[in-house]
């Protein structure tokens, strides 16, 4: 995380929702934000959802995205 809070970067977006558990924020100028899902058929409908957690995160916080999952249909 340094490195990419000294190129500038404010949020970072990841689907690793563990990583609030690996990460200590006291200090960080960059936000992490963790969404449920990655898959892009998933997240497009929620983009709006995303975009405000980006627009809110502030330095050093971490948010969680709820988009929903894939339901399989049993053949």
């Amino acid at each position: 995380m340094s490195v990419a809070e000294t190129e500038g970067f404010e949020v970072l977006l990841t689907g690793d929702k563990n990583l609030s558990y690996q990460q200590n924020l006291a200090g960080r100028r960059m936000a992490i934000i963790a969404l449920s899902a990655i898959d892009f058929d998933i997240l497009k409908p929620n983009l709006s959802l995303i975009v405000a957690a980006i627009d809110s995160a502030g330095p050093g916080t971490f948010l969680t995205v709820e988009c929903g999952t894939i339901k399989r249909q049993e053949p």
